[in-house]
């Protein structure tokens, strides 16, 4: 299991339509998203010859040399960077995946979690289909595959329309580029344009590094078709509640994107700012943990009057403490992803700022070492309520048992990561943060509440969404 005080990524997509240069463009856009996805980066084509498809486990550096990148060529592509969440880390389940059927070759690649995939997959298999990976991205392949739709489009939509859960799409045909959106929207999707192209991706930032321009949110519950005659929208699912996930401003998303419209930026920024005022200490200093809890510390200290610091010091050059395989391992990575300042902390009233404590391991190891760096008071503070459910909507979170926000009052968290105070902020705090559009973001991870329905065989989801060992 994972031994880590963050959910795990879900996974980035990014798609372009008409540019030469589509496939370079591509790999610069994954960069952009890497914060999404370090297991797998993958990369499909579009040219006279049909489509072409190059995937290869790392991130985004390891996966793309110029060798690799100077054999795609195509005017369009799509691409994707992956944590996986359903199915196992391997190169079978990279992304975008490839199929040719009776509608034509398409590539497709999927942030996000369908709840109903293993119901879908048994019925699929016992219908004579044949899956190669362990993803629930493929169930929408073969319902698309299976489907006798008149057009790839109408496919399309039929396909989708029989999964449930969160789904933000990029498709690839060799005339179009489809972008598909659940009806909640769970998970982001923007539109933009880079002169005459068309670019599809998670985040705005990975629009900026191209130097392409914003123009809206691809909508909840819409198919956008691009090809030679124009942009076709359709909206063919019913109406549904927004669901939003907050998390995507508490912690997933860059702050330098705009994410379901709004500055993650200026949220986090708010959040941090509420927190301050729903839970204020006389204290010297603000110190975030970085990167995550930097954008609430700064708001925490401007509300607070009091100076923030960078009193911990992060080691870019290592990989995310949750990637680590062994437990001893991963220890070891958060002593040497961070270092605590001594003259910033020793003697110091400290105000630790992070954006959440999903376990507890984490954060009592930080709270040790900035003890151990001399401060006199250490008062935690957490940008968001205590994490009391998992997630079904693609992000990779334990169990309910797991959560120590679920299973331990907010004063035996206190005591098991041995700061002197710890407080959260309240669900009405993080809403007010986000703003008057509150009611359409999902908040189930901290109130148990689903927008949709959880899985059937709740087990067997975990057992498929951890990538847990079979233990009938």
């Amino acid at each position: 299991m994972h031994d880590s005080d963050k959910f795990h990524d879900e996974c980035g997509v990014f798609g372009i339509y008409g540019h030469p240069e589509a496939p370079a463009l591509t790999r610069l856009g994954l960069y952009a998203l890497q914060h999404r996805g370090q297991e797998s980066a993958g990369i499909a084509t579009a040219n006279a010859d049909g489509l072409h498809l190059t995937r290869a486990m790392g991130q985004v550096s390891e996966a793309f040399d110029e060798k690799t990148l100077a054999a795609l060529n195509g005017h369009s592509s799509i691409g994707h960077v992956r944590y996986s969440t359903a199915g196992d880390s391997r190169i079978v389940n990279a992304q975008p995946i490839l199929i040719d059927c009776v509608h034509g070759e398409i590539a497709l690649c999927h942030n996000g979690n369908l709840i109903n995939a293993a119901e879908l997959r048994s019925y699929l298999v016992g219908k004579g289909h044949i899956f190669q990976t362990s993803s629930d991205t493929e169930v929408v392949l073969h319902l698309y595959a299976r489907s006798q739709a008149p057009t790839p489009e109408d496919a399309i939509v039929e396909s989708v329309a029989q999964v449930r859960g969160a789904f933000s799409l990029a498709m690839l045909t060799e005339d179009h580029l489809i972008a598909v959106r659940d009806p909640h929207g769970f998970r982001p999707l923007v539109v933009g344009t880079l002169g005459d192209a068309t670019v599809v991706c998670s985040e705005t930032c990975a629009l900026d590094l191209i130097g392409a321009r914003y123009v809206r949110d691809v909508e909840p519950g819409e198919v956008l078709v691009v090809g030679k005659s124009g942009t076709r929208s359709y909206h063919p699912f019913a109406e549904a509640q927004p669901s939003h996930c907050v998390f995507e401003h508490v912690y997933f998303a860059r702050p330098d994107s705009l994410v379901f419209g709004q500055s993650v930026n200026e949220v986090r920024t708010n959040l941090g700012r509420r927190l301050a005022r729903e839970a204020p200490i006389d204290a010297d200093v603000v110190v975030p943990v970085p990167d995550s809890g930097i954008c609430a510390a700064v708001g925490f200290a401007d509300e607070s009057s009091l100076p923030m610091r960078m009193g911990l010091i992060r080691n870019h050059y290592v990989g995310r403490s949750f990637i680590a395989p062994q437990q001893e391992i991963r220890g070891f990575k958060v002593r040497v992803k961070l270092n605590p300042v001594r003259s910033i902390i020793e003697g110091k009233r400290v105000v630790l700022v992070d954006d959440s404590i999903v376990r507890g391991t984490t954060s009592r190891k930080i709270v040790g070492m900035i003890r151990a760096a001399g401060a006199s008071e250490i008062h935690m503070r957490i940008s968001c309520p205590p994490t009391v459910s998992p997630c079904y909507y693609g992000i990779d979170t334990p169990r309910r048992s797991e959560l120590i926000g679920a299973t331990h009052t907010v004063d035996e968290i206190r005591d098991f990561i041995k700061s002197d105070t710890l407080s959260y902020l309240s669900l009405e705090g993080l809403q007010a943060a986000v703003g008057a559009r509150s009611g359409d973001y999902c908040t189930s991870c901290y109130t148990g509440e689903y927008p949709v329905a959880a899985p059937e065989d709740a087990e067997a989801y975990m057992q498929m969404a951890l990538k847990l060992p079979d233990k009938r």
